[in-house]
């Protein structure tokens, strides 16, 4: 592509100003489609590889073979809340309720924010929690993680499964605070965290089953669980 006519015109510096403008918007506009074309392109792989990230630890918590709908795509949003529930996944089996897999965090651990995934049935007990993201101390409180857990065959994460969700507050604590929980001695601040809010949001979600189920896909959950 050349410059426009019209510089023939200009003085001999206000020419070669111009041209370097324009040789710069050229790169600029051709770099962006580019970028549009490559983004373009790599979009349905960097969605897939989000969606089997996303259904890896769903299936920690939840076996796909207890529901039959297309669960990523059966999802509501409940953030905002006190509880600090994010999307919720719906699974039905036949159009039948069979469980939830609702994201919540604890913004208290050793390291910092710890992002939760856990799975609660339509019986209002536990299938599983995982943790989707953490910083805490690697070999201490770490062990919240199964992943990172030196106990392979009984991780501390197995102790959510069957729990009920209605569980009191003063329970969803370690042994040590009076609450149901078995923790690893000297690293109790990590587990903590987490059970509360665990707890937080099981009684939350729970205490909302019904009208969570019946929300439209994509629907946005308020505080008092009800659709806006």
């Amino acid at each position: 592509m050349t410059a426009p006519a019209f510089l023939d015109a200009l003085p001999a510096q206000w020419r070669k100003a111009v041209t370097c403008a324009f040789g710069l918007v050229v790169f600029t506009l051709v770099f962006t489609a580019l970028m549009a074309f490559t983004h373009e392109m790599t979009r349905e792989r960097i969605d897939a590889a989000k969606a089997a990230q996303q259904m890896r630890l769903i299936d920690e918590v939840l076996p796909r073979a207890s529901y039959d709908n297309k669960l990523l795509e059966d999802v509501v949003n409940a953030g905002g809340n006190s509880a600090h529930v994010g999307r919720i996944w719906r699974a039905r089996r036949g159009g039948e309720a069979v469980a939830l897999v609702f994201e919540t965090y604890a913004d208290d651990g050793y390291g910092g924010r710890i992002d939760l995934v856990v799975g609660l049935g339509a019986d209002g007990c536990l299938g599983g929690v995982r943790v989707a993201a953490h910083h805490e101390t690697p070999g201490l409180g770490d062990y919240i993680d199964p992943a990172k857990d030196r106990d392979k065959k009984s991780p501390w994460v197995a102790q959510f499964i069957g729990v009920a969700a209605n569980l009191p507050a003063e329970r969803w604590a370690v042994e040590k605070d009076g609450g149901d929980f078995a923790y690893h001695a000297g690293a109790t601040v990590s587990p903590r965290a987490v059970l509360r809010a665990v707890g937080r949001g099981a009684n939350w979600t729970n205490a909302h089953l019904g009208a969570i189920f019946a929300a439209p896909t994509g629907a946005k959950i308020a505080e008092n669980g009800q659709a806006e």
